[in-house]
């Protein structure tokens, strides 16, 4: 056993595997992969190796399509079957949610080449012959692609392949222990010796919460007891001619597959499921199933029974019942650990066996090249902050379990696990009617109406009620609580010199300056979006996205050279934030506070230390929303009195409450792009068409490969384009695809009803060659392909000349 190595992973199971093969084929193999037992000894071999495409999130669909196309070549690296069975599968639909939600994850797929066919009744029978649909079945969802394997010869097949390129696996041989070593490598301490590495990967699947308390962590992780049923021979089955697609039942909750001449029924029960290890788990378990309870699958099974008349009078020849891991929003966890160097996750998937071969992909890009070439924002596992961990985990995890099978719907945030965190505004807005949303933790209103949302993948029962907020600010003033945002102090000799080197943007030359800067990786990702404040030479107040807090705060603290003398404060949660906004917001602040907040004296795009309403503020004049407008930044314990007193003066001005929808639709009309949507770390500052934002004059991370981008001799494969769709019921919600004729050229990122203008917009990634205004392109909504037209401008105040009054 090698004793030091550039990467040890701790984890026999597909996520791990997965991970230690792409790794090897990086060019990393000087990598060891520690298992306490045999490999898949954990959950993966009790799976039922299911290989799904249909899934809600475009880039999590990457990674299954780049699962099951591995499984599928893979012998001919190796040698060895990986136990791929390519039958295909069905999703069934009920309702009209769900068939619009197929409408939409099928132009999302289509998007990335997965192949995949809307189907009716008759034509769902046709290729799953086994099924009744009647009465109630409208739509199914038929990938050809699909299919399953055997978990044990998959991560075996890849643990092969790994090996055959110098990677190293050391079975039977538990870790004990880990820690940080003084040079910034890390100990770990196993039954048959130390190694040292420069990185570990925590790949420990039901055990890596107790792996992680090793060195300080809790992990947002829980296991879930999943059970299925294997029938024995059904006649109907045997008789088939070719193998019966794997088919997903939302009534029943289920999945159905073939096996030899019989089925594998899996319900994911919607009421009882049943956490496991909850405080840990015995570390000498192996190939270990949990009691059979087969009392809490009985209403599902029932219905599976009406589903597929077949298994009515099926023989049970066994019930296989194991842990399977989950986390609060049914993603994975891939990547870094917060606040720890080079430790990272590769754990909590619940059909690892889908997930992790594609995550073993772009972790391992991630780790030798620190980019990936997707989006990983939804599994990077700082997406969940301090408050996870515990109830939140339990009760999001076990709803997540519940929900396995139903329709995600827009804007829906459901009840399990909240609240976790209010600020001290929360009861009053909720008594006017807020509607919330959680944010990493925090309660959010989205917007305020006295009846609850009628969801759906169209323009819902909020439509008009947003449209109001959205109107009244235009026309008048509005206030929102915007808390949940991240925010940070930057101090220090050398914060000026961090800063710069980081930000593609100048910093502010003078103090009460402000700039919007983006933070790139070195090969030109943008990594953050941040608004830079100047309060001193030597002291930056720094705000970004809140679902971004752990990931900036790291971002900015791992930048920091040895030697410097610079400070980062995360000032987040005893910081509060009221927006104040629209043409009226000045004569409502003017009576509030002795400073002179006229255009002259606080002009736009400059911030001040002043008190509003005898509370002491980091007074902001910008405007997500594209208004007149100030951002109040004080102690959370002021809140209260401020918002009391701000709301008193503006009744005479017909002063509203507005919420995070309103505020997306306006940034929208204003052509302001987001982080996390429009500007990710697939995307150079060049596609996203940035240039007024980078100082090529200056020296920073990313500028290498930024400009080698924007000199390159030949076009780039897509630019970022503003523009309006023509008529219908529907707006964009991102990830729709964009057409030239019948080749998908790109996707969209957002889209919202502008109500300030009555027109449908949004921002997409389109061939170069539709860039120019009036240009027209087509793009996928709602299974209708609909023309959308390049604008030149915004749709309101193109000038800026609002927000300069």
């Amino acid at each position: 056993m090698r004793d030091e190595v550039r990467v040890a992973i701790v984890g026999g199971g597909a996520m791990g595997v997965g991970l230690l093969y792409f790794l090897a084929h990086e060019g990393w193999t000087d990598t060891i992969l520690i298992e306490k037992d045999e490999l898949t000894s954990g959950s993966t071999w009790h799976a039922a190796g299911l290989i799904p495409h249909f899934i809600g999130d475009l880039n999590v669909a990457k990674v299954h399509r780049d699962t099951a196309d591995l499984y599928k070549v893979i012998e001919e690296e190796t040698g060895m079957h990986s136990g791929w069975h390519g039958c295909g599968a069905v999703r069934l639909a009920r309702y009209d949610n769900e068939v619009d939600w197929f409408y939409y994850v099928k132009g999302m797929l289509q998007s990335i080449g997965v192949e995949c066919h809307l189907l009716g009744p008759s034509e769902i029978t046709e290729v799953a012959p086994l099924l009744d649909v009647e009465p109630d079945i409208k739509l199914g969802l038929w990938t050809p692609g699909d299919g399953w394997t055997d978990p044990s010869a998959a991560t075996n097949t890849m643990a092969l392949g790994a090996r055959q390129l110098g990677a190293e696996i050391s079975r039977k041989n538990r870790v004990t222990d880990m820690s940080l070593l003084p040079d910034g490598r890390w100990e770990v301490i196993t039954e048959k010796g130390r190694i040292v590495a420069e990185h570990v990967v925590n790949a420990a699947g039901s055990y890596t919460p107790q792996l992680g308390e090793m060195v300080g962590l809790e992990v947002p992780i829980e296991s879930v007891i999943h059970q299925y049923l294997v029938t024995e021979r059904i006649e109907e089955v045997a008789a088939l001619e070719t193998e019966h697609p794997v088919v997903r039942d939302p009534r029943a909750s289920c999945y159905y597959r073939q096996e030899h001449d019989g089925l594998i029924i899996g319900p994911y029960e919607r009421a009882e499921a049943k956490e496991y290890g909850v405080g840990g788990i015995d570390w000498n378990l192996t190939f270990h199933l949990t009691p059979v309870e087969l009392d809490r699958l009985l209403p599902w099974l029932d219905l599976a029974a009406q589903r597929l008349p077949c298994f009515a009078g099926a023989g049970i020849k066994q019930v296989v019942s194991g842990p399977i891991t989950h986390t609060p929003d049914a993603g994975y966890l891939m990547g870094p650990a917060p606040g720890l160097p080079n430790y990272w996750y590769c754990a909590g998937a619940s059909i690892g066996i889908t997930q992790g071969p594609g995550a073993g992909k772009y972790l391992a890009q991630w780790m030798v090249h620190g980019q990936t070439e997707i989006n990983v924002a939804n599994m990077d596992p700082r997406r969940f902050g301090p408050y996870a961990p515990g109830r939140y985990t339990h009760e999001r995890s076990i709803d997540e379990f519940h929900e396995m099978y139903q329709v995600r719907m827009p804007n829906e945030y459901r009840d399990a696990g909240r609240p976790m965190k209010k600020t001290p505004l929360y009861d009053i807005l909720d008594a006017k009617g807020a509607r919330w949303q959680e944010v990493w933790g925090w309660e959010r209103a989205m917007y305020f109406s006295p009846d609850p949302e009628v969801y759906s993948f169209r323009r819902s029962s909020a439509h008009d009620e947003v449209g109001a907020e959205v109107r009244a600010i235009r026309g008048g003033v509005g206030i929102a609580d915007l808390t949940a945002f991240a925010k940070f102090e930057v101090t220090g000799p050398d914060a000026a010199a961090l800063l710069d080197r980081l930000s593609a943007n100048r910093l502010p030359a003078r103090d009460g300056g402000i700039r919007l800067v983006h933070m790139l990786t070195t090969l030109g990702g943008i990594e953050s979006e941040m608004t830079i404040t100047r309060l001193g030479p030597e002291r930056f107040y720094l705000n970004s996205a809140i679902t971004a807090q752990w990931h900036d705060f790291d971002w900015l603290t791992s930048h920091i050279r040895d030697g410097e003398q610079v400070t980062v404060t995360d000032v987040t949660d005893r910081t509060g934030i009221l927006a104040v906004t629209g043409p009226r917001s000045r004569e409502v602040l003017a009576g509030l506070t002795g400073a002179d907040i006229s255009n002259r004296s606080f002009p736009w795009l400059t911030g001040q230390e002043i008190e509003v309403a005898g509370a002491p503020c980091v007074a902001l004049r910008v405007s997500y929303v594209g208004e007149l407008g100030w951002e109040l930044h004080m102690p959370l314990n002021r809140m209260v009195e401020a918002y009391e007193a701000i709301h008193e003066a503006g009744v005479s001005h017909g002063i509203v409450d507005f919420g995070s929808r309103a505020m997306n639709v306006m940034r929208l009309e204003k052509a302001y792009k987001a982080h996390g949507s429009e500007l990710t770390t697939e995307i150079t500052p060049v596609e996203a068409r940035l240039g007024r934002f980078v100082d090529y004059g200056k020296d920073f991370q990313g500028k290498d490969a930024t400009v080698a981008r924007r000199d390159q001799a030949e076009p780039l494969s897509m630019v970022l384009v503003y523009a309006e769709l023509d008529d219908g019921d529907a707006d964009c919600l991102g990830n729709e695809p964009t057409y030239d004729g019948d080749r998908i050229m790109g996707i969209t990122t957002s889209g919202a009803w502008a109500h300030s203008v009555g027109r449908s917009i949004l921002f997409a990634y389109v061939a170069p060659e539709f860039e120019a205004p009036g240009s027209t392109f087509e793009v996928g909504v709602m299974n209708r392909r609909r023309t959308a037209t390049v604008l030149a401008e915004a749709v309101w105040d193109p000038r800026s000349e609002r927000l300069r009054a």
